[in-house]
């Protein structure tokens, strides 16, 4: 059904779930030469391969893109026991899932309902007429997608503590290319309705450069179990061209509240060292605030830094004591602006059909 922000009510009990919640599967899309990716096949496929190797170890894996694509993810993936692993024939322009992937709801009477909302490719900036229709074209879920096409949103761009707060980017969504006829008030009334939230929380500051997305929160900062953790990405080089922003950040994340009145836990993430596009000399927007919760694991993108990989590494797992922390090497993966969590969609428990 298509949700309207002005009329529908909030269904009793509907729920978006937090990422740390059980899952029953995470999706990818595999790159291919009709991709961005064209250029750099074999290194992409080389970290996909490692990123799908590891999800699969801890919940079932869905590879979803055209069919050419989907025979060399065969090949790759072959070591996946076939049991834990499916290929779905969908056409892609991209392999970003988080932001064109379902983003599952509890509707409070026992079934779980994937959202389909617009994907425009981050404000128009690039080509996404195949990534829009993946949702309604998987034919995977045990409830049809319910329609929200006429709303412009990105899983990478919230994030849920389960309960009903979010915690969202100004910059991206009063982006004027994604709900550009909507007030903040209106985008709130839209949300609210959609989620049952209760606590929506704005981040005005941060940034990274080369980030194509107007400031992703889950490049920047991440709700973390029980739910009143707050991980984010820190600066402490006055030096860094992303000092003050990231600074800006931190000072609004420290006056931010629980719904009930708490201050959050907030655990800073170091900054990778610079990372730079080796075509035009860009720097590309690595984080590890862009990890992936999955069951009884957190999956990290690193950089091959040692020493900011491991401060990284044990700042997550002193935080998150009962997961095991594995890590991905990101390196092939940041060349197209995005990491370890941009590339995947978890599904809830109850969701799919397979």
């Amino acid at each position: 059904m298509t949700i309207n922000p002005s009329k529908e009510k909030n269904i009793s009990g509907r729920r978006l779930p937090a990422e740390w919640e059980p899952v029953e599967a995470v999706m990818t899309a595999w790159p291919h030469d009709d991709t961005d990716w064209s250029h750099m096949l074999p290194e992409v496929e080389q970290c996909y391969t490692g990123m799908c190797t590891a999800i699969a170890a801890h919940t079932l894996l869905i590879v979803i893109g055209p069919e050419k694509a989907l025979g060399r993810a065969r090949e790759c993936l072959s070591a996946i026991p076939p049991e834990r692993v499916r290929f779905i024939c969908v056409p892609t322009n991209d392999t970003w899932v988080r932001d064109y992937g379902a983003i599952t709801v509890e509707s409070g009477n026992g079934t779980n309902i994937p959202c389909d909302f617009k994907f425009n490719g981050w404000g128009l900036k690039f080509a996404a007429d195949r990534d829009n229709l993946a949702t309604s074209r998987l034919g995977i879920f045990k409830t049809a997608p319910e329609n929200h096409l006429s709303f412009v949103l990105e899983g990478g761009s919230i994030e849920s503590d389960g309960q009903g707060t979010l915690l969202t980017t100004a910059e991206c969504l009063l982006s004027p290319n994604r709900n550009g006829g909507m007030t903040r008030e209106q985008i709130e009334e839209y949300l609210t309705r959609a989620f049952n939230l209760s606590h929506i929380l704005w981040l005005g500051n941060g940034a990274l450069e080369g980030d194509d997305t107007d400031s992703h929160i889950d490049t920047l900062a991440r709700l973390a179990p029980p739910g009143d953790v707050i991980f984010h990405t820190g600066c402490s080089d006055p030096a860094d061209s992303h000092y003050d922003s990231l600074q800006a950040m931190s000072r609004e994340l420290r006056e931010l509240r629980t719904a009930d009145g708490r201050p959050f836990n907030l655990i800073e993430l170091p900054l990778p060292d610079p990372v730079y596009d080796p075509e035009d000399g860009s720097r590309l927007p690595a984080t590890y605030a862009n990890f992936l919760i999955v069951n009884d694991a957190v999956l990290m993108p690193v950089y091959n830094q040692p020493l900011k990989d491991r401060q990284a590494i044990d700042t997550i797992a002193v935080a998150m004591p009962g997961y095991k922390i594995e890590t991905v090497d990101c390196r092939a993966l940041v060349r197209q602006h995005g990491s370890l969590h941009c590339a995947t969609m978890q599904f809830p428990k109850n969701t799919l059909k397979l």
